[in-house]
């Protein structure tokens, strides 16, 4: 079943899937169609799950699930997957790949592996302050209070200098 986003409780499961490259407002369209239509059908062993999205700075594809009357399952998880392995095959992007890291260079957001990260670091062209993305946040609240972050106060951190 799929709610409104922003209607979701704060408790919410999240999942944030990164892309490699900005996406093109008609590359987010599509997504967005076919990300509601997925979430129309999705089910927990027959039950159906109350979630939403959004597609934030045309890179971050973020799925909400409220868990209140029904938690995903290993099978609904897997499906979710598939899904998302589906974008990637339709659009040419990366979306999976947990070892790249997305943060503010200035006004724009950059995208870079974990070993270039970890090399501007040590370079010093990021900072404690520089801004990332936390996409570890695992509900609502903390994606809304702890996803963008400077990195010395995320997981980031342990790369700074």
């Amino acid at each position: 079943m799929l709610a409104d986003f922003n209607d979701l409780p704060d408790n919410s499961r999240i999942w944030i899937y990164q892309s490699n490259r900005k996406l093109s407002e008609e590359e987010v369209s599509h997504i967005n169609e076919k990300t509601a239509h997925f979430l129309q059908q999705w089910t927990a062993h027959g039950s159906d799950l109350e979630a939403g999205f959004e597609v934030k700075y045309n890179r971050f594809i973020i799925i909400g699930l409220n868990q209140t009357n029904a938690s995903a399952s290993g099978c609904s998880i897997d499906a979710s997957v598939h899904f998302i392995q589906s974008l990637e095959n339709e659009f040419g992007v990366d979306l999976l790949d947990k070892m790249n890291v997305t943060f503010y260079n200035g006004d724009f957001i950059a995208h870079k592996s974990l070993a270039d990260f970890k090399q501007m670091a040590k370079n010093r062209s990021v900072s404690p302050n520089t801004v990332v993305f936390n996409n570890l946040v695992n509900t609502k609240a903390e994606y809304l209070e702890y996803w963008e972050v400077p990195a010395k106060d995320s997981w980031h951190s342990r790369f700074l200098a």
